[in-house]
């Protein structure tokens, strides 16, 4: 069972190999990119854009500074046909509004929840907006998905991201000084890192909340693509979804995802756990590699043949299958996006750690750096 500390990390790489590896024509010309202009936006004195990362072999992703959100993936198919497989919006002002703030987005200063949004360091307890029940979710009120970040394009294939969380800023003790880099790269990786750095001692725990359907966004049920999680381990939850701090075993459970198993085939067995979570919103407990970084996860969707693998230098994998999706939220290309259309794999460290002793801690002290790393890795299969 692995209860090792770690200090945090997060980047994401995105990868296509697919038509490189069986010599397919990419179909480049099929891809269409949104209207900057539907995003530019003056918020609070803070200038809103839309930045367009390109490589060389024509993949492309669409990223806002609004929440760091990544808008569009576009990837091939089995056939080189492109289509954009993450669910987001088609101008700022939707974003602003919708429901569903978590497309795409750069989550924090705490992705998951914190039990009654209150957690001590060094016997000071701090309390936090209580924003999902009773409980503290994903940074707050105003978290790093709703913030304007400081953005500057680098170059065709690169964006840095800044931001500083002032101290208190949602509860949060201390000034967290934020940096990420997404890069598109000529090895087809959309590659996101993320560094902090504290004055006071704090807790940090980001990641990235991409809704992804392999088939395309807004393209169908994601019940149909065969998922593999790595993790011999899970942590059950109470209701409101907070741990019950036990580490649970996957065998003989719906949460047994040791080998490619179709998402839908067990959301709807008799079980507590699915209950509580209304089907799959769990963190799942990762066996670790202590040479490389882990590996975390496989979908496969078997009609585009596309396949994403997953790998962090985090303890923790949340699988959260859509379950609130009730098609009420129109994207884009006016796509409505229905009941468990989508599946979100966030690299994390465990939910509530803060108030939980045995879980790797997510402390960050002054003088230390946090570095996080998470690649989605795409290829196709026939």
């Amino acid at each position: 069972m692995y209860l090792k500390k770690v200090v945090l990390p997060l980047a994401i790489l995105f990868i296509c190999s697919a038509c490189k590896d069986q010599n397919l024509s990419l179909k480049t010309n099929e891809i269409k990119l949104l209207n900057k202009d539907a995003f530019k936006k003056e918020v609070d004195g803070k200038l809103i854009n839309l930045y367009v990362l390109k490589n060389k072999d024509g993949l492309v992703s669409e990223i806002t500074n609004y929440g760091g959100k990544v808008v569009s993936l576009w990837v091939p198919d089995k056939l080189g046909h492109f289509e954009d497989i993450v669910l987001g919006h088609s101008n700022i002002d939707d974003y602003l509004t919708s429901k569903e703030k978590y497309f795409g987005a750069l989550v924090g200063r705490y992705g998951n929840r914190i039990a009654n949004g209150t957690f001590s360091i060094n016997g000071k307890e701090y309390h936090l907006a209580k924003n999902n029940g009773e409980n503290h979710l994903h940074g707050g009120n105003l978290g790093y998905d709703s913030v304007i970040w400081e953005a500057t394009q680098l170059d065709e294939q690169t964006l840095e991201l800044h931001y500083i969380s002032q101290d208190l800023e949602e509860g949060y003790p201390g000034t967290l000084s934020i940096k990420v880099i997404y890069q598109l790269t000529d090895n087809n990786e959309l590659k996101v890192e993320y560094w902090a750095t504290t004055d006071q001692t704090t807790v940090v725990n980001l990641t990235h909340h991409s809704f992804f359907n392999l088939k395309g966004h807004g393209n169908g049920t994601i019940n149909d693509h065969q998922l593999l999680i790595n993790a011999p381990y899970y942590t059950p939850v109470k209701e409101g979804l907070i741990p019950t701090g036990k580490i649970t075993t996957v065998e003989n459970t719906p949460f047994d995802f040791q080998k490619l198993t179709a998402i839908g085939k067990r959301v709807n067995d008799n079980n507590q756990q699915l209950e509580y979570g209304f089907g799959y919103d769990h963190n799942f407990v990762l066996n670790q590699n202590l040479e490389a970084l882990n590996y975390a996860a496989k979908v496969k969707e078997p009609v585009s043949g596309r396949i994403m693998e997953v790998f962090t230098n985090e303890p923790g994998l949340q699988f959260y299958g859509g379950n609130f999706l009730d098609g009420s939220i129109k994207g884009k290309d006016g796509k409505a996006y229905k009941y468990r259309t989508a599946f979100c794999l966030e690299t994390q460290h465990f939910p509530d750690s803060p108030n939980n002793s045995h879980f790797p801690s997510t402390v960050l002290n002054p003088g230390k750096q946090y570095y996080s790393i998470c690649i989605y890795k795409f290829s196709t299969s026939k």
